[in-house]
């Protein structure tokens, strides 16, 4: 097979794959969907000190970060697939325990559950680095594109149980993921001696760190915001229902844009998406300082899922050129768990902030990394210049 034939065929598996992951990445997204609109209000129902309702997203995070290295060697050794079904096993186990913290009003219990949940959204991140695993640097983008671009809801609920059928789905939508994730066909990384260069030499280039610092950014403040808004409207005096709308619409404009992320990036570049998702997420903050009525919630949080899915995708992207073949597993789990591991101080933060200081302080918080990342990709940018001039 000649050298066109091979990226052909490694393009039709990664459109297969692609489409595999996009539909398990809808039922996963319910996972992450569910505890993002509920816990922290259920967290404010069943936690002993409002300070705390927060700390289910939060534990959340911390899962997330928990499970990216340990899932990162179940794919090195047992290939992705396996990752994907142990993953989704604690998806199912997340909803079932979230269900009965409900049913027994058991705090401790929520925040077992929802860092299951988080290990089960390690897994599901991954998905997105899966899918371009068998395509051409060309096809790449789009690849990550299109499984980002699977997102489902539920909001179902089972009275006078607030929120219990949301988590009973949500273990359904797990276990349908696993079933689906069975048809997943990736390639284990061809061996080789010594797994290729030492993970130390690989993290500390300019580009990874530019890449990682990105991710980290876009990912971080999405979180800290989204964490702190629902329980923001509840103090606002809003009714419930507008809440889970707010991150119905939040979800909704993080993962809809990816069905043409990847052709942007495509034709602009990486780092010119990423700084435009840069530049959207502090927009959000300046809506959100502008007023607190539904509408300003609403905006608000549109904006921050548009500047995440540029960002993170972008980022996401940028990560996929640092490392080789041989290599990817152990980059890409340390790339997530540097995110997550930031998301996780910047979740328990998000209820402290806002109950001692209010929402405008969660809002102003988005500023100066944001500064800091743009000033990041402007320097990248310029050293590609004159190396080009050169």
């Amino acid at each position: 097979m000649n050298a066109t034939a091979q990226i052909e065929a490694g393009d039709r598996l990664a459109r297969r794959n692609a489409l595999i992951l996009a539909v398990a990445q809808t039922f996963a997204g319910a996972n992450a969907t569910v505890i993002f609109a509920t816990t922290s209000i259920v967290g404010a129902m069943l936690a002993p000190d409002p300070a705390y309702a927060t700390a289910p997203v939060s534990v959340f995070v911390v899962g997330m970060a928990a499970g990216t290295l340990p899932t990162g060697v179940i794919a090195r050794r047992y290939g992705r697939r396996a990752s994907f079904m142990v993953g989704s096993g604690f998806g199912v186990l997340c909803g079932l325990l979230a269900m009965v913290a409900v049913l027994w009003a058991s705090f401790p219990l929520l925040l077992i559950a929802t860092f299951c949940g988080g290990f089960y959204a390690a897994v599901a991140q991954s998905f997105r680095f899966a899918a371009a695993d068998t395509a051409s640097p060309a096809f790449r983008p789009k690849a990550i594109s299109w499984v980002m671009a699977g997102v489902t809801l539920t909001m179902d609920l089972w009275q006078p149980y607030l929120f219990a059928a949301s988590y009973l789905a949500q273990a359904a939508f797990a276990l349908i993921a696993m079933g689906i994730l069975s048809f997943v066909d990736i390639p284990k990384p061809p061996p080789v001696a010594g797994g290729g260069r030492p993970l130390k030499e690989i993290v500390l280039t300019q580009r990874f760190v530019i890449a990682c610092a990105c991710g980290v950014i876009s990912y971080a403040l999405m979180n800290l915001v989204m964490t702190a808004a629902p329980l923001a409207m509840k103090m606002c005096g809003h009714a419930l229902k507008d809440s889970n709308l707010a991150i119905q619409w939040h979800v909704i404009a993080m993962y809809g844009p990816s069905f043409f992320t990847g052709s942007l990036i495509a034709r602009f570049g990486t780092m010119r998406i990423v700084a435009l998702g840069l530049i959207i997420t502090p927009a959000a903050g300046i809506v959100g300082l502008m007023g607190i009525t539904v509408a300003h919630f609403w905006i608000a949080l549109i904006l921050l899922g548009i500047g995440w899915n540029f960002g993170f995708i972008g980022a996401s992207a940028m990560v996929t050129e640092c490392h080789r073949p041989e290599e990817r597993n152990k980059v890409q789990a340390f790339n997530d768990f540097l995110i997550f591991g930031t998301m996780a101080v910047g979740s328990f933060a998000s209820g402290h902030v806002l109950t001692l200081y209010g929402w405008n302080w969660v809002n102003m918080i988005v500023f100066p990394p944001v500064a800091i990342g743009l000033l990041m990709l402007v320097w990248r940018a310029m050293q590609l210049r004159a190396r080009a001039a050169l």
